[in-house]
């Protein structure tokens, strides 16, 4: 099967596809023949040698943390679905290998019938994080939060999730954004210096909590959470000198503690709140552009230009 991977750190274009060894699916996991796939901004990180003080590769390194497709083999113990199933969800965290042509995903849920396989295919792992975030902030009904880097492919996701919940969202993006902002139910500023100031005018008593998905906007969002407590990143790797939580989720063990150093525990129950809220019609996942599975150099580029409003996905 066809599989992207890189063999050394570097630019986008180490980004290889070659011919690899099938996966099979084990206890507790099921294997798709995948339809469509998502590139991750961090992965972007990790293929540029960047974490590789914190996110440990051995080489060849396989891409792709979030997948969708149809159920083609199902490993002991698993229930609930069938050979033939469509479903959406991603691979185990070590492991990854979503951007081939075959996959054995460790969570999932059936894809929603609203949603394209481009969506589907960049839903999980934005889901996924987004749960993670807004639970941990407490994020519910009469409650403001700010989302900073909105129109990105989680904080698109985080919006619309918080929007379900009610809480009103100010989120931060370009002002050609600001529009795509407004139709997923956020009050629109844009972010930068000055952030707090203009936030403020729109939250004169300052904001419950700050969800930052961008990077430099930390002591902005704790002036207006008034705490570093009420503001958790998923980005900026400077959050512990300011006092503020870096979000990074890894499997959870009987007790329901994340097995991980300093890792939460993944949101496994958003994928059925998705499922949902695709449903109802409320949840939509921004597909800012695909590329077929060959062109994962040029993926990688659009990934760390930080200017593609939604999700970049591979097409199978």
């Amino acid at each position: 099967m066809r599989a992207a991977q890189f063999s050394e750190y570097g630019p986008p274009g180490v980004m290889q596809v070659t011919e690899v060894e099938e996966p099979h699916a084990e206890p507790g996991s099921i294997r798709i023949a995948v339809r469509t796939s998502a590139v991750s901004a961090g992965e972007t990180m990790i293929r540029s040698g960047a974490l590789r003080e914190m996110v440990p590769v051995e080489f060849p390194w396989r891409t792709g943390f979030d997948a969708a497709g149809v159920v083609d083999e199902i490993g002991a113990g698993v229930s609930g679905v069938s050979l033939g199933d469509a479903v959406f969800g991603w691979t185990a965290t070590a492991a990854r290998g979503a951007n081939a042509d075959y996959a054995v995903l460790v969570a999932w849920a059936p894809k929603p019938d609203a949603w394209t396989w481009e969506e589907a295919g960049g839903a999980a792992g934005a889901v996924e994080t987004a749960t993670r975030v807004l639970d941990r902030l407490e994020v519910g009904a009469g409650r403001t939060v700010l989302i900073n880097g909105a129109a990105g492919g989680t904080g698109a996701v985080a919006v619309q999730m918080a929007v379900a919940r009610g809480a009103r969202v100010i989120g931060t993006a370009r002002a050609e954004n600001h529009e795509f902002l407004r139709s997923l139910g956020a009050e629109p500023t844009t972010y930068g210096p000055g952030l707090a100031h203009r936030a403020g005018a729109l939250a004169p008593h300052g904001v419950d909590a700050a969800f930052d998905c961008a990077t430099g906007a930390l002591p902005d969002l704790i002036a207006l959470t008034g705490d570093p407590g009420r503001v958790v990143t998923i980005s900026d790797f400077t959050a512990a000198s300011h006092g503020v939580h870096l979000s990074h989720g890894a499997p959870s063990d009987d007790t329901g503690a994340a097995v991980g150093a300093g890792a939460d525990p993944q949101a496994v129950h958003g994928l059925d709140l998705a499922v949902s809220l695709a449903a109802d019609g409320r949840l939509r996942i921004p597909v800012a552009a695909t590329f077929p599975l060959g062109q994962a150099a040029a993926a990688h580029e659009l990934s760390e230009s930080r200017h593609a409003r939604g999700k970049i996905v591979f097409v199978h």
